[in-house]
C-alpha cells in the first residue's frame, strides 16, 4: 500500500454490525467496543469493505500512481523456466514467439534464467535464438521459492526495464509472474493463445479465451510497463535451433536479503506413472464423465500404454476424484497438441475443447451422437466405450506386435 493511499473507518457513523469484518477477503478488519478497526498491515485497499458498509463508514482514497516514462522500457524478455537444471520447453515455445515479436520492435530478445549451477545452459538459450541472456546462478535458487524468485525479478525489471515479458503460464509461471506484475505495478495477461505488436503505438496484443471460451479477447496494457503475459504450453512453435548464435551474457548477483525466503523446500514428491509426460506426448487417450467410476480408467491406461501415449482426462473426471488433477485437459488444466488426441466418454464442453482441438487427429468415442465432441473430431464413433476402447486395445496389441 502507498503511503499516498489511505483508508480510515468514521467512527461517528460506525453502528458495530461487522459486516465489514465478514467483507475483508485478508482479514483486516477487527471489532473493538462494536467500532471496526483497520490493520493497515494487511489492508490491501481492495476496497471490498466500502460498498458493503451501509452507513458509509469506511472511507477509501488512492492516489494515482506517477506517471511511468514508457519510452525508458526496450527489449523482450522471456523468463526461461528450468526444472532440476532442464529449461522446460515452453520456455522454446516463448523464445520462438518472443523473437518475431521484438523484430517487430526493433529490439533485442533477452533470455532470463534462474537458478543454480546452470552456467551450461548460456548455450542452449543462446542458440535458441537469444540475442541476451540474463543469468542469477545462486544456491538460494536451486528450487523454485516464491520470495527469492519474486525478488531477484523484480529487481532485474526494475534495473533494465524490459518493455515485453513473457513466461510460461506453469504452476511455477503463474505463482512468479502474477506477483512480479503487483511488485513493479504492471499489467498481466494470463493463458494468452496469441500475441501480435501493434507497431505504432508499441502495444503488445495479448488474446485469450474468455467468459468461458466463447470469445477471444485481444488485452492491450497501454499505461504501464512491463506488458506482462503467460502463455499456455504447446500454442507456439518452439525456437529453431542455430548454434551460430551468439548471445550477450550478463551475469547478476544479489545479497542475502534479497535471496531470503520466507518458506523452506522439505521435499519433492514425483507424480509416479507408467505413461509419459501429458505436454510432451504425441498421442493422448482421455476420459470423461462417460466412465462411470475411478476404476473404469483403467481401460484408457490399457489403450495409452499400448500406444506410448499419455493419459488425459475432463475436468467433470478430475472434480469427481477418479484422476488426479495433473492429467486434466482444458482450459482450467493443460493444453495439449498431440499428433493423436483419442477423448473417450468426453461430451466435448468448450472448456475442454479449449485445451485439445489443436491436435492434428481427434478420435471421438461417445454415445451421445449429438456430444459437441463430433463437431471437432477427425473421426467420430458412436457406441459403447466399454466395448470399443478394449476391442482398439486389443487390435492395437496385435498390430504393433507385428510391426516390432
Amino acid at each position: 500500500m502507498s503511503d499516498l493511499d489511505s483508508i480510515k473507518v468514521i467512527l461517528s457513523k460506525c453502528t458495530g454490525c461487522t459486516l465489514c469484518v465478514k467483507s475483508c477477503p485478508f482479514g483486516a478488519i477487527r471489532m473493538e467496543d462494536k467500532k471496526a478497526i483497520i490493520d493497515l498491515s494487511k489492508c490491501n485497499l481492495c476496497g471490498a469493505c466500502v460498498p458493503t458498509c451501509k452507513f458509509n463508514a469506511i472511507e477509501i482514497k488512492k492516489e494515482a500512481s506517477a506517471k511511468k516514462d514508457l519510452s525508458a522500457y526496450k527489449d523482450v524478455w522471456v523468463f526461461c523456466e528450468q526444472k532440476k537444471g532442464l529449461i522446460q520447453p515452453i520456455s522454446f515455445e516463448l523464445l520462438g514467439e518472443g523473437k518475431e515479436l521484438a523484430k517487430k520492435l526493433g529490439v533485442k530478445l533477452c533470455a532470463v534464467i534462474l537458478g543454480s549451477s546452470i552456467e551450461s545452459k548460456i548455450d542452449e538459450l543462446s542458440s535458441r535464438g537469444a540475442d541476451k541472456i540474463y543469468i542469477v546462478d545462486s544456491p538460494h535458487l536451486k528450487s523454485y521459492l516464491d520470495d527469492p524468485y519474486t525478488n531477484v525479478l523484480a529487481s532485474l525489471i526494475e534495473e533494465y526495464r524490459p518493455e515485453i515479458i513473457l513466461c510460461g503460464a506453469t504452476t511455477i509461471g503463474r505463482s512468479l509472474v502474477s506477483r512480479v506484475a503487483v511488485r513493479i505495478d504492471a499489467g498481466l495477461t494470463a493463458d494468452c493463445t496469441g500475441l501480435d505488436i501493434d507497431q505504432k503505438d508499441r502495444l503488445l496484443l495479448q488474446t485469450r479465451p474468455a467468459f468461458g471460451g466463447n470469445i477471444m479477447a485481444t488485452i492491450i496494457t497501454p499505461n504501464h510497463r512491463p506488458q506482462m503475459a503467460t502463455v499456455r504450453h504447446k500454442v507456439m512453435k518452439e525456437a529453431e535451433v542455430d548454434k551460430s548464435n551468439k548471445a550477450e551474457v550478463i551475469r547478476k548477483q544479489y545479497s542475502e536479503g534479497i535471496l531470503k525466503s520466507r518458506t523452506t523446500l522439505l521435499d519433492v514428491i514425483e507424480e509416479i506413472e507408467e505413461t509419459i509426460n501429458l505436454t510432451e506426448a504425441d498421442i493422448i487417450v482421455s476420459g470423461g464423465r462417460g466412465l462411470g467410476g475411478p476404476e473404469n480408467f483403467a481401460i484408457i491406461k490399457d489403450l495409452a500404454k499400448v500406444l506410448g501415449g499419455a493419459v488425459g482426462a475432463s475436468r467433470s473426471a478430475v472434480d469427481a476424484g477418479w484422476i488426479p488433477y495433473s492429467h486434466q485437459v482444458g482450459q482450467t488444466g493443460k493444453t495439449v497438441c498431440p499428433k493423436l488426441y483419442i477423448a473417450c466418454g468426453i461430451s466435448g464442453q468448450i472448456q475442454h475443447l479449449i485445451g485439445m482441438q489443436s491436435s492434428k487427429v481427434i478420435v471421438a468415442i461417445n454415445k451421445d451422437p449429438d456430444a459437441p465432441i463430433f463437431k471437432v473430431a477427425t473421426y467420430g464413433v458412436i457406441g459403447n466405450l466399454f466395448e470399443i476402447v478394449p476391442a482398439l486395445t486389443r487390435e492395437f496389441r496385435k498390430i504393433l506386435k507385428k510391426v516390432v
